[in-house]
């Protein structure tokens, strides 16, 4: 059986913050080969320079072994943090104690004071505050957050074991599209889950595992409602924010509405494709493939946002769809499909694991409470805090369009 998530390790190779110091390491590589050089330019040229540095090497006249001291530590930690990602201070320990022990002995030999002036400081100065930089980014920020991300990975996996659901006793009445009965989220073969429409190729199965990936994050989304935050409110609707371990900012959108939930599940997850008529800030939906009776591909243009500053963007999704006791759940994050190439017209979006939720009032089935998970990378050169506060505007226009349609479908009704 497919396991329900894939390994930490699989996830995502590099963490954002291991990133950066990666970067931070290559920077320091570069900065100090940066002032090797212009120490080199102020004697009588390069050529004679790199001679007497290299070839007449002199412990205590010579910058060329500061220079050999930043390639070793370029060298060495990314070869420990990028290539092994280790997860031990170990390596930047060796890095940071050869150094500083290698500089403190030779500022006191060193003669060139006495020759360049002030220059002859700036080198082992400098040496000396990025390794210990380095350090402790490593230390306080690297290894904290990733220890961080991984206990909030595991720790739903931990709590309920197996196939993670949104609450342990939510079942599913059966599957969209089909009237056949099957369990959502069963732990069968992919053959084997329900009783309709199956995935055959390896593509189809391949689309099912994505929408499952999708799924079990955005369980472990709600789950971890006590650590969203606030960004933006309106009424009875907010907007919230919640770092993702391996995906990133994602922003959820949650509000109360006086409908059934079997309305909202009609309009928003079974009927992708009609959202455009009624949703302004979607320019078209177009299903593009029923993979099985739980998963779908889809093709998604955004309308633009920020008064124009951000232009439409398209999506190619996969969703995952299932109905639940307590809910209706869709998941979906992008993929790729054959028909849908990236065209000049539009730049292609990246969504990361998000999706609809429908929750129904055990007390009240005229009411129910709606959750937007969006996990969007709109691409482009646009300055994060735009995209930020265009992402929550969306939202809660969207919200607004959606009360507009379900009010309108209940006049229809009682007519």
């Amino acid at each position: 059986m497919a396991a329900p998530y894939p390994a930490l390790e699989e996830r995502k190779p590099i963490s954002h913050v291991r990133r950066t110091f990666c970067l931070f390491v290559t920077f320091d590589l570069l900065f100090v080969s940066l002032l090797w050089i212009i120490e080199l330019n102020t004697k009588d040229g390069i050529e004679k320079s790199l001679k007497d540095e290299i070839v007449c090497y002199d412990f205590r006249t010579s910058f060329f072994d500061i220079f050999f001291l930043a390639v070793f530590r370029f060298l060495v930690l990314l070869l420990c943090y990028a290539v092994l990602r280790l997860r031990h201070w170990w390596a930047i320990a060796v890095t940071t104690l050869i150094t500083s022990g290698f500089l403190i002995v030779k500022v006191i030999l060193l003669i060139q004071f006495q020759t360049r002036g002030a220059f002859g400081y700036v080198l082992p100065i400098v040496s000396f505050i990025l390794v210990w930089l380095e350090t402790w980014f490593l230390d306080f920020k690297v290894l904290i957050q990733e220890a961080e991300d991984e206990r909030l990975f595991q720790a739903p996996q931990t709590v309920f074991g197996g196939p993670s659901l949104l609450y342990p006793s939510a079942v599913s009445e059966g599957q969209f599209y089909s009237p056949p009965e099957s369990l959502a989220g069963s732990e069968d073969e992919l053959e084997e889950e329900g009783a309709g429409r199956v995935a055959a190729t390896p593509q189809e199965k391949e689309y099912v595992r994505q929408g499952r990936e999708a799924m079990g994050v955005l369980e472990q989304i709600l789950r971890q409602e006590e650590y969203w935050k606030l960004e933006k409110e309106d009424g009875t609707d907010a907007v919230y924010s919640f770092e993702i371990p391996y995906h990133g900012k994602s922003f959820i959108l949650k509000a109360f509405l006086e409908c059934a939930a079997e309305l909202v599940y009609q309009e928003v997850i079974l009927q992708p494709e009609k959202m455009a008529m009624w949703n302004r800030t979607i320019a078209a939906c177009q299903v593009l493939q029923r993979v099985d009776d739980n998963t779908l591909v889809t093709y998604d243009v955004s309308a633009g946002a920020a008064g124009g500053v951000i232009s439409a963007r398209d999506f190619v999704n996969v969703r995952r769809i299932e109905r639940r006791k307590e809910m209706y759940v869709s998941s979906g994050m992008s993929t790729v499909h054959d028909s849908r190439p990236p065209v000049k017209k539009y730049i292609r979006g990246e969504n990361g694991p998000g999706g609809f939720v429908v929750m129904k009032s055990v007390r009240n089935p005229s009411v129910c409470t709606f959750i937007w998970i969006l996990n969007t990378d709109l691409k482009g050169r646009l300055p994060r805090y735009l995209i930020h506060q265009s992402l929550s505007a969306t939202m809660l226009e969207f919200m607004s369009h959606l009360r507009q349609r379900v009010r309108g479908m209940g006049e229809t009704v009682h007519q």
